[in-house]
């Protein structure tokens, strides 16, 4: 009888992958070239090595047991570490990583961050870059859990994570601000939690997907209207479908047109720390790409045009 490791092999844990994205062994048959079949039997392969079953076959439709979904869930790490490791066998041989992600916070400024990508791909490296948009801790979860290279935006605080560097970016300080038309516009300074309470909060989605995540400014039994970015908390809260705490970089062009209005709060002002990481490692150890971004880090004018007010962010 075959073991588990004569039958979870990276071709098996990507047709488990396969037919999961198909949703049956007849759409994953025809994305592999090959007949049902032979899907089949490999998958009771498995099962017999495992003695599990991981599928559910009284339903119509492809259903993974409990056990299955865990196949797969790990299936895909195994296969993102394999994945892994190439690249590093590759950027040992040549130099330069096959592909760097970069991780940013909705608070960086998207022109600056565009104008440093344009710049990278002068160079010809043969390295492709992937931008991942992120928010609050799910910034430093892309890194930590490996799904990004580098983090730019970072607010907590990456020093008291073991494996990582990081230096700072700048401080943002968040302002609280309504539409002029929106009731606490006119509403007398400062405002209590209780009034802040009456009214909607506009809250942007922690992307952190292992952590709880963070909340920030939002009060218990407070109505929440929730958005996936920065960008849409933006365009909530000058429509008025809320308050909110914004990046005072990103709320100062808005302000000063009269889009929005600040409004003083009992709460202290809250000014964030914002910090760049990357996991440790040498300078021998760390691919071209990422060398050449952590040089354009360096500059001080560079740092301080990725938390310039929005003119166009992710």
């Amino acid at each position: 009888m075959q073991t588990a490791r004569d039958v979870l092999t990276p071709d098996a844990l990507a047709m488990l992958q396969a037919i999961d994205e198909a949703g049956s062994f007849a759409g994953a048959a025809r994305t592999l070239g090959v007949v049902p079949s032979a899907l089949t039997y490999r998958v009771r392969q498995i099962e017999d090595a495992l003695d599990v079953l991981l599928y559910d076959r009284s339903a119509r439709q492809v259903r993974l047991t409990a056990a299955g979904a865990e196949l797969l869930r790990e299936g895909q790490r195994l296969l993102h570490e394999i994945d892994t490791v190439a690249n590093r066998v590759r950027r040992v041989a040549t130099g330069w990583e096959s592909q760097l992600t970069v991780a940013l916070d909705g608070i960086i400024h998207r022109t600056t961050a565009m104008e440093l990508c344009k710049s990278f791909f002068t160079l010809g490296a043969p390295t492709r870059l992937k931008l991942r948009e992120e928010t609050l801790a799910g910034t430093l979860e892309a890194l930590t859990s490996g799904q990004a290279d580098l983090a730019i935006g970072v607010v907590l605080e990456p020093n008291n994570m073991a494996g990582l560097h990081a230096k700072p970016l700048g401080t943002v300080g968040f302002v609280y601000a309504v539409a002029p038309h929106h009731p606490l516009a006119s509403a007398p300074e400062p405002l209590s939690d209780e009034q802040l309470k009456a009214h909607r909060a506009v809250a942007v989605a922690d992307t952190a997907q292992r952590s709880g995540g963070l909340t920030i400014g939002l009060l218990a039994g407070q109505d929440v209207f929730t958005v996936a970015t920065m960008q849409a908390k933006l365009d909530a809260q000058l429509r008025g479908l809320g308050g909110g705490f914004l990046p005072e970089c990103m709320a100062r062009p808005h302000l000063e047109a009269g889009h929005l209005v600040i409004k003083q709060t009992e709460r202290p002002p809250r000014v964030a720390r914002v910090s760049y990481a990357w996991r440790s490692g040498t300078p021998r150890q760390q691919g071209h790409a990422l060398q050449w971004w952590l040089r354009q880090l360096e500059n001080p004018a560079t740092r301080a045009a990725l938390l310039a007010p929005v003119q166009g962010r992710f």
